[in-house]
């Protein structure tokens, strides 16, 4: 209770002091000894102001527009009861150590029931690119108790099925039930993701397919259609090749121009895109000499800068990257060579 008063105090003296009218959001550290250190205002909605909402019955949107419009607020600080989550449903791959994953949603199935509230911006067919914010909907949970809201978050979260690209639901899975997290009191820090957490999450893959399965084997045939030669990548097993052989337009095979494109295609020496983005800084020449670890390209996506170091010591060969350019997972963007 002094701890919470203290945090009530502080924050209403920083806003006093700023002369500050509206809503916002003043943040603190709270350390392991309960210390307390603040760490900043901001000035408006957050994205968690869904939480706050839940557990105090008020309508924060609403509050704001009233005080805008110079109506006073009319009342102290409101009770708080039960206990409320949040839960981001990022476009991001937690399997991949969190690489932003657009595409397009397939299937976007929410979770319902008592203490669910889901603040969405998509839906089945929603196209997803790499040029916007990586969050896709906010999951509200909230119970009487801790318990009681932790229990319903991992009944929703189980639930909750999107599917046509990756999402952070599967690490939220993970979260809710682990004992650093669902302990009292819990055990999560800062620093817990990169230090203490078990990331066993498996890279997100379409359904319907099947990670263990060797790579299709594939063949390039060409085709006449409405009097243009076109080439077309097809699976082996259907034979076209063997068919057309004989004679026509598909008898000359050609030379495949797309395989630097896939990075299961790429040799050892070749650096290669984990995801789809635009380079927005080339730290290399062709001819450079790198270091295993050393700063190849920095990709954007989904407002998240990616940094792509050497994977090997050798020399930038075949260097495919500029700033601006847009590229697809896979892509190579290099060769080291010895």
């Amino acid at each position: 209770p002094e701890q919470n008063a203290e945090l009530y105090r502080a924050s209403k003296a920083i806003l006093k002091e700023a002369g500050y009218v509206g809503a916002g959001t003043v943040e603190f550290l709270v350390g392991a000894d309960g210390t307390i250190s603040f760490l900043e205002v901001n000035t408006r909605l957050q994205v968690e102001h869904p939480v706050t909402e839940e557990v105090t019955g008020i309508d924060l949107v609403r509050e704001m527009f009233r005080i805008a419009d110079g109506e006073p607020i009319g009342y102290d600080d409101p009770p708080v009861r039960g206990h409320s989550f949040e839960f981001r449903i990022n476009g991001e791959d937690p399997g991949r150590n969190f690489l932003p994953a657009p595409g397009t949603v397939t299937t976007f199935t929410p979770p319902t029931g008592p203490g669910v509230r889901l603040d969405a911006g998509v839906e089945s067919g929603s196209v997803i690119g790499p040029a916007w914010d990586s969050l896709l909907a906010k999951l509200i949970i909230t119970g009487a108790t801790r318990t009681q809201a932790l229990q319903r978050a991992a009944r929703a979260l189980a639930e909750f099925q999107v599917e046509g690209m990756a999402t952070a639901i599967p690490f939220h899975r993970a979260v809710v039930t682990d004992p650093a997290f669902t302990s009292d009191p819990f055990t999560i820090h800062t620093r817990w993701i990169e230090t203490e957490f078990t990331n066993t999450i498996t890279p997100y893959t379409p359904t319907g397919t099947d990670e263990t399965d060797e790579p299709v084997a594939r063949e390039t045939v060409v085709v006449e259609v409405g009097g243009k030669r076109l080439e077309v990548s097809l699976p082996a097993s259907l034979g076209v090749a063997t068919a057309t052989a004989g004679g026509g337009a598909g008898s000359k095979k050609p030379k495949r121009k797309a395989v630097k494109k896939s990075g299961s295609a790429a040799s050892g020496d070749a650096l290669a895109s984990p995801m789809q983005g635009t380079i927005v800084k080339v730290a290399v020449a062709e001819g450079d000499q790198v270091a295993e670890g050393d700063l190849v390209v920095v990709l954007e996506a989904m407002k998240m800068e990616q940094p792509l170091n050497a994977h090997r010591a050798g020399t930038i060969k075949g260097l495919a990257a500029e700033v601006g350019a847009s590229i697809t997972s896979g892509a190579v963007i290099c060769e080291i060579k010895d």
